[in-house]
């Protein structure tokens, strides 16, 4: 049975964007529908149909494009797919194609129901004038389309629970998939002259903080819990936040250390040198806390979302909820004695191969129903 992959749009970089790579290998001969591609070299044996917003400059700016997703998803073109499976994380579940696809099954893997129309308490760009206003009605327009759906996957419980209080809507659990392998295997002949350098110049002992430079990540308070427990700290990623966090750094002369755009095997390798990884940051899941624990890194995580299901308190990681006292020096102190060996089978549970056979049988279930 022929069926269709939609997704929002396809970036070079993105959470969501990695899972559709791994949809996409579960189901190869799958089509594809987004609304623009940003991403050729994503998928490159592959055509992956657009939307007229991508012959339009509004593909350059999601807010300036937002107000005509809903209605563009509803105009699709002809398509004679069996079934149709949707990656969504604002719109795409709302998806309507002409022709013989228009009766076919549709389900939806969530990454969230947008945060800025249900939680905007978790996303900034639900608090400004423009976004509260149109709340209500996207609401009502968001949860009729859910309505739509045969079956939803989320891709957490954390999430689960969003779908029932926004869409009204049940979900099965499908955690996303990780590259478990990876992170698994001693990254020491992967890494250039250059790299081994940098890794010299590392504290012996250290808290890790890697992410995108962002401010809902949330480093400062790895910064803090480092402050807190008398430990350097290193902050490996890049973003708009590095200055910021650079300022931060100066107020706390000597203990933080910047590891700029880190490879896979650069960042594998600090994974492995870290005391702890730390992870204060809210996430629907989170994919780098389990890419630290298949290094064999305990994770210090918030003791909310996602993360919190992934990170087994007092096992593979601490669940926090103040990374700045007392809390977190205990914090700090519990995960140094945890086992490295508890931490990596707890991510192959994670494992892409996981997400895979799963996603398949969920599919083939919910088709053939």
């Amino acid at each position: 049975m022929a069926g269709i992959i939609v997704h929002e749009w396809l970036a070079k970089r993105g959470g969501s964007e990695n899972v559709v790579e791994e949809i996409v290998a579960t189901f190869p001969d799958a089509q594809l529908q987004s609304l623009w591609n940003d991403a050729p070299q994503r998928f490159v044996n592959r055509n992956v149909a657009e939307t007229w917003l991508a012959r339009t400059p509004l593909r350059s700016s999601k807010a300036l494009a937002l107000p005509f997703m809903p209605i563009t998803w509803r105009h699709l073109g002809s398509n004679d797919a069996d079934w149709i499976l949707c990656s969504s994380h604002l719109f795409s579940h709302h998806a309507r194609f002409a022709g013989p696809a228009r009766e076919a099954p549709k389900l939806v893997y969530a990454h969230t129901p947008a945060r800025y129309i249900w939680n905007p308490e978790l996303d900034v760009r639900g608090n400004n004038i423009l976004a509260k206003a149109a709340r209500s009605p996207l609401q009502r327009l968001d949860r009729k389309r859910a309505q739509e759906a045969r079956a939803i996957a989320a891709n957490s419980e954390f999430v689960r629970k969003r779908i029932q209080d926004s869409w009204h809507r049940d979900s099965v659990v499908i955690y996303p998939p990780v590259d478990v392998e990876a992170f698994a295997e001693d990254p020491a002949a992967h890494l250039t002259a250059e790299e081994e350098g940098i890794l010299d110049t590392l504290p012996d002992t250290f808290l890790l903080g890697a992410s995108r430079f962002i401010p809902y990540k949330r480093l400062d308070l790895v910064i803090a819990l480092g402050v807190a427990s008398d430990i350097p700290v290193v902050l490996a990623g890049d973003g708009p936040s590095l200055p910021d966090l650079q300022d931060l750094a100066a107020q706390n002369p000597g203990r933080v250390t910047f590891v700029n755009k880190p490879s896979r095997a650069l960042l594998s390798a600090v994974y492995r040198r870290a005391l702890a990884y730390v992870f204060p940051a809210i996430e629907d899941f989170g994919i780098m806390p389990v890419e630290a624990m298949a290094a064999g890194t305990p994770v210090i995580a918030r003791d909310f979302g996602g993360v919190a299901e992934s990170v087994i308190d007092g096992v593979t990681g601490v669940h926090l909820h103040d990374f700045t006292g007392q809390a977190g020096r205990e914090a700090v102190a519990l995960a140094a004695g945890l086992r490295a060996e508890d931490a990596v089978a707890r991510a192959w549970q994670f494992d892409k191969s996981v997400f895979h056979s799963s996603l398949q049988a969920w599919v083939e279930s919910e088709v053939h129903a």
